[in-house]
């Protein structure tokens, strides 16, 4: 999955994978197993240095693309598995991870603490580690100069007065561009998501192939500058656009339309097949744990699924999280995501 690229990736980390070590508990329980997880993942080596030392376990983490290409690598090598733990389905993976009968049964202790709304596998082979919305975001600045009311809804989104004015991806090769697709199914329905879709195209609306041509190349307020005051991205892009400048703001200079959000949930499950069943656990145990979750929003700029965990200022004054996100289920998304991509095809590029 490509999420956010402000994403710190860990500095040990090769072009495929990374080794992250702490001298072990002893010599007899030093076991070394690897997490296969997408590009965007990152952890603070102190945290993942205090797993190894409480356990003797070692994680190696091999990173294989984005989400979708990471779960295929898992998929096809299912009878020899590359890896023990794999961190990065989501919502609009899950049942197609879960159909595959790559992963084994195991339900952590720290499941109490997350919500039911996030523990989407009832047979319990995946759990739920972070959660975050894709969200239209805007330009303050730029609707502040131009002195044009920021659009509240996705109907504003196609009125005369946004026309050229939105960035987007295309769901075929964005995972943030597919959360959107979702997100106006599941406000329009299947009668009217496409006819939802005519309508932006016919206000020029444009679709970049991935987040980060459409955020830091064409958004207004992204890396280049760009000339777009609207774009698809995430709750969490206000509270990563303060982190990373410096000084840092007092405000964001972005906003999130709340009324667009489509919540994704990431989960993380044991590899059948894996030589190392209790480390693997426990590396699970560990992801739901308070040091884990608490290391999760300044690393991959997404939220804790465990309840209590405290979050950093800067998400606690500029990440607003919509009360009401949209969703569809998972088995809906699994059954008809092939078939919605190629029609949002037809429908805008054709």
């Amino acid at each position: 999955m490509r999420r956010l690229l402000f994403v710190v990736l860990l500095a040990t980390a090769s072009a495929t994978a990374g080794l992250v070590a702490a001298p072990a508990a002893s010599a007899a329980s030093s076991t070394t197993i690897t997490l296969v997880t997408h590009d965007s993942f990152a952890v603070s080596k102190p945290v993942l240095a205090a797993f190894t030392k409480q356990t003797g376990i070692t994680v190696k983490i091999l990173q294989a693309g984005d989400a979708g290409a990471a779960l295929n690598q898992v998929i096809l090598t299912k009878s020899n598995p590359i890896g023990d733990v794999f961190f990065g389905v989501d919502n609009t993976l899950l049942s197609r991870a879960l159909d595959q009968g790559v992963f084994t049964k195991y339900a952590p202790a720290a499941l109490s603490t997350v919500p039911n709304e996030y523990q989407l596998d009832p047979s319990h082979r995946l759990t739920p580690i972070d959660h975050g919305d894709v969200c239209i975001n805007y330009d303050k600045q730029w609707f502040a100069k131009e002195k044009l009311a920021v659009p509240k809804s996705l109907d504003d989104l196609t009125e005369p007065a946004y026309k050229g004015r939105l960035v987007v991806e295309n769901p075929a090769t964005s995972s943030p561009g597919l959360a959107f697709q979702l997100a106006t199914i599941a406000r329009y329905g299947e009668n009217g998501w496409r006819a939802y879709w005519s309508k932006l195209r016919a206000n020029d609306v444009k679709v970049d192939d991935g987040w980060e041509s459409a955020y830091d190349g064409d958004f207004s307020q992204g890396a280049n500058h760009g000339t777009f005051p609207l774009v698809v991205s995430y709750a969490s892009s206000p509270p990563a656009a303060v982190y990373y400048s410096k000084p840092q703001p007092k405000t964001s200079p972005i906003g999130t339309m709340l009324d667009s959000c489509f919540r994704q949930v990431e989960f993380a499950g044991v590899l059948k097949g894996t030589e190392h069943q209790a480390a693997a656990r426990k590396l699970v145990d560990f992801m739901l744990s308070e040091r884990f979750q608490a290391d999760v929003p300044l690393q991959m700029f997404v939220f804790p699924v465990r309840d209590g965990t405290p979050l950093p200022a800067v998400f606690t004054k500029f990440a607003q999280v919509a009360t009401k996100p949209l969703s569809l289920q998972p088995a809906d998304i699994s059954a008809h995501r092939d078939a919605w991509i190629e029609q949002w095809t037809d429908t805008v590029l054709r």
